[in-house]
């Protein structure tokens, strides 16, 4: 960006700092690991607490394999925790506050379609 002051002319260095730049990965790292489908259901199943591996194949309809992929990219990204108990695996959130982000997307995506709605008629 340029601004011009007393026909000096200067550049404006826009680019984020290191810590900001930081902190824009890690929140793409979680938006990227929440950019499916699939795995938005999963995270909204667990709101009410942990779950089985096996649970949540079943709500999904999908072959553990798949589930446990899913899983992995939600995890890998510090959304939820696992705990191992002999041959299950038992998946919990990390924090509410993904459920709270889940919420206002819901919100903006309602907002989205009833003012698309207002606009048809």
């Amino acid at each position: 960006m340029m601004h011009i002051c007393k026909s000096v002319i200067t550049v404006v260095d826009m680019r984020p700092d290191k810590n900001s730049q930081d902190r824009y990965d890690a929140l793409a790292r979680i938006l990227k690991a929440l950019a499916h489908p699939t795995r938005l259901f999963l995270v909204e199943q667990l709101k009410d607490g942990e779950k089985c591996v096996c649970e949540l194949q079943t709500l999904v309809n999908a072959n553990i394999s798949t589930v446990s992929r899913h899983l992995a990219i939600l995890r890998n990204a510090g959304i939820v925790f696992d705990d191992r108990r002999g041959s299950k695996v038992f998946y919990s959130l990390r924090s509410r506050q993904a459920i709270d982000l889940l919420s206002g997307l819901s919100d903006m995506a309602r907002e989205d379609a009833e003012s698309l709605l207002v606009s048809l008629k």
